[in-house]
């Protein structure tokens, strides 16, 4: 399931709250590596503790690569991030050392290792079809897409206008069917000799450790952060608003509830976030599960870096 021409690369997956940025430093002192983040908020300045950063101490205990390039005003693309990514893989190669891939991020991850098409936007292409589908029905915009892709048709729902309007963007931009990008996501073949150790904890120990996390995190000024951010007029790009715990607490701070009610909300969508996350890495067959708080996945990956 995994490329072997390309480079040994390891890596650490699974869901918030696991332990990876811990097993990541220690992993990559055993193996002489060097840490490639690829968490979609680590990559902006300012955003420290809701993102759950590695510490001063733990960056400069071994090389990272991809946190704080960005400040928060910045949207990065995927494809973009993807190029940088695999930059900082290569640069780590050619200097003799290990590339370690860190993160929760599974659409980042992916986009990392495995051979993914991110097919462009145009805005006036877009501002076309949208103005085209508020023109006509749901179903009707959607019979147009299924006229052109019947694969992606039935793939999106039909009330889905926005995904719709992506599909038919997509179709006039590059002359391809939207479904044709999907092909590489029903494969897991890395571009790299890839071997990944997986954390996991039972569910009622990480809704825990999350619970316990999201308070740590407003103990240690998440909320200052937040209103640093807002003061500072730079938490604007789609990505750095929606971040979880920062779209809670810029929410009450425009108004809407009280303090204890933001906690609530972050720890109860962080618990759902980590299920998706569980549910998004185990559909991959490459990954290797490890209990998060037994030294076996750090044994393994020290293993697969020896061969």
């Amino acid at each position: 399931m995994t490329g072997s021409s390309g480079p040994r690369v390891l890596a650490i997956v699974g869901p918030t709250a696991t332990g990876k940025t811990k097993l990541a430093v220690e992993v990559a002192e055993r193996i002489r590596g060097e840490i490639v983040s690829v968490d979609s908020a680590q990559i902006y300045r300012g955003m420290d503790v809701g993102t759950a950063k590695p510490s001063p101490a733990d960056l400069g205990r071994v090389p990272h690569h991809m946190i704080d390039v960005a400040d928060p005003s910045e949207t990065i693309s995927v494809s973009a991030f993807r190029e940088k990514a695999r930059a900082a893989v290569m640069e780590i190669v050619n200097r003799g050392r290990i590339p370690l891939i860190v993160g929760g991020s599974g659409l980042y991850f992916r986009a990392v290792v495995d051979p993914l098409e991110f097919p462009g936007t145009d805005s006036v292409v877009r501002a076309r079809v949208a103005e085209e589908a508020e023109e006509v029905s749901a179903d009707q915009l959607h019979n147009r897409l299924a006229e052109k892709d019947p694969a992606a048709a039935a793939r999106i729902d039909h009330r889905n206008t926005r995904r719709v309007i992506r599909a038919l963007e997509v179709i006039e931009l590059t002359g391809r069917k939207f479904s044709d990008f999907r092909t590489a996501w029903d494969s897991y073949d890395s571009i790299y000799d890839l071997k990944i150790a997986g954390l996991t904890f039972p569910l009622e120990d990480l809704d825990r450790r999350i619970n316990e996390r999201v308070d740590q995190q407003m103990q240690s000024g998440l909320l200052q952060e937040v209103e640093e951010l807002k003061a500072r007029e730079i938490g604007k790009s789609v990505t750095s608003v929606q971040a979880l715990g920062y779209a809670q607490l810029l929410s009450y701070l425009e108004g809407h509830g009280s303090i204890e009610d933001a906690a609530l909300e972050i720890k109860a969508r962080t618990r759902r976030f980590a299920r998706r996350q569980l549910t998004w890495f185990r559909a991959d067959p490459r990954v290797h599960w490890f209990e998060a708080n037994l030294p076996a996945a750090a044994d393994f990956l020290q293993r697969e870096a020896s061969k």
